[in-house]
């Protein structure tokens, strides 16, 4: 296998391995190479994508991990996306939320056993929408983050606290809204307080 390969392998890595990011030891790990291949590869990948006209990413190292990440002069523009197009909180987005407010501080792998699906992607649009955040890493095997609710989400529950949540009773994959939250809690009533934008429920599949 050649460099371009082995740089192009590390890059798709790095992007499926989200907001946790890889350590070189993964990197090494995976490829079967040793750290200091890894890092050589690494090194290689960084200078290419710092080389790269045409990007709308670039990876980094924060703190012993490496991210794929958007870029800063690119951010007015994404915000304008979130603000255009993703108000709207999905059925899974609620469940997921309420999994991280009972839980947490939470890792995305414990939320994804309690859902029983993957939750990458909601996570993602959680901490984008500002109501969910990292809050720490785990201290376990690969550092995973930790995350927990933001300020933005007691507003727009309209809590003072945590502890003005409805009592859980039993959190399975098949969830209730309702049951979640009460009924001043549901769905439908939830507002971004931002754009004070009513959300209301999609399905699953169509959570773009």
């Amino acid at each position: 296998m050649n460099t371009n390969e082995y740089l192009s392998i590390i890059e798709g890595m790095i992007f499926l391995s989200g907001d946790e990011g890889l350590s070189i030891k993964q990197i090494a790990s995976a490829l079967g190479v040793s750290k200091k291949e890894a890092l050589d590869y690494m090194s290689a990948l960084i200078k290419y994508y710092q080389t790269k006209e045409v990007k709308g990413f670039d990876i980094v190292n924060f703190g012993g991990y490496y991210k794929m990440v958007t870029l800063e002069k690119h951010k007015d523009y994404y915000r304008q996306m979130i603000k255009d197009n993703t108000h709207r909180l999905s059925k899974s987005a609620l469940e997921t939320l309420a999994i991280v407010a009972y839980y947490q501080p939470i890792t995305r792998v414990h939320i994804e056993e309690i859902r029983g699906v993957g939750c990458e992607s909601m996570i993602r649009k959680l901490v984008a929408k500002a109501l969910i955040k990292e809050v720490g890493r785990e201290d376990s095997p690969g550092k995973p983050i930790l995350y927990g609710v933001t300020d933005t989400f007691m507003d727009a529950f309209n809590l003072a606290s945590l502890d003005e949540l409805p009592e859980l009773q039993e959190v399975t994959s098949s969830f209730d809204e309702n049951d979640l939250f009460d009924n001043k809690y549901r769905e439908e009533d939830i507002v971004d307080p931002k754009e004070g934008i009513v959300e209301e429920h999609k399905e699953e599949e169509n959570e773009a």
